[in-house]
C-alpha cells in the first residue's frame, strides 16, 4: 500500500475530533493516501460511532466497539502492525490517554492545519435566505 508519499502508520480519530470536521469524509479519503489504516476511537458506545460513521459515510478501519479508549488503542496498537501510531484529539485528557497508550498524539488543530482540513464552522457558507442585508424583497 506503499504508493510513493504513503507512510507506515495507523491514524485514529477521537470521535469528537471527528464531530469538529467540516467534512469528516474527505478527511478518512485524505489520511488514505498516507496512512495504512484509520479509524475512530470512543468512550461512546458502539451505536454512537456507527451512527456517526454511517451519517457521514466514512469507511474505517477499526473502531473502539464497547472499550475505551485506551483499551481500544491497545487493541489496534497489537492489531495494526505499523511503524507509527497517531491518535489525533482534542483534549488534554486525550494526550493523556494516547501516552498511556504509547501512541503519538496530535491535537486536531495541528493535524487539520498540517493536512489542509478544514474545521467545523470556520468557514460557514452565507445562507441567502438568511442575510439580513436584503431590503428588496417586497
Amino acid at each position: 500500500m506503499d504508493g510513493g508519499g504513503s507512510t507506515d502508520m495507523t491514524l485514529a480519530f477521537e470521535l469528537e475530533a471527528l464531530k469538529s470536521l467540516a467534512d469528516p469524509n474527505a478527511v478518512f479519503n485524505d489520511a488514505r493516501q498516507w496512512t495504512e489504516y484509520v479509524g475512530v476511537v470512543s468512550e461512546k458506545p458502539t451505536y454512537v460511532v456507527t451512527n456517526f460513521t454511517r451519517k457521514h459515510r466514512i469507511r474505517q478501519d477499526f473502531f473502539s466497539g464497547p472499550r475505551g479508549v485506551e483499551e481500544s488503542l491497545d487493541n489496534v496498537k497489537q492489531q495494526f502492525d505499523t511503524d507509527r501510531h497517531v491518535f489525533v484529539g482534542t483534549s488534554e485528557e486525550d494526550r493523556a490517554v494516547a501516552e498511556d497508550a504509547s501512541w503519538e498524539y496530535l491535537p486536531l488543530s495541528q493535524a487539520a492545519e498540517a493536512a489542509n482540513w478544514a474545521l467545523a464552522g470556520e468557514s460557514p457558507e452565507e445562507d441567502p435566505f438568511e442575510s439580513e442585508g436584503r431590503d428588496d424583497w417586497p
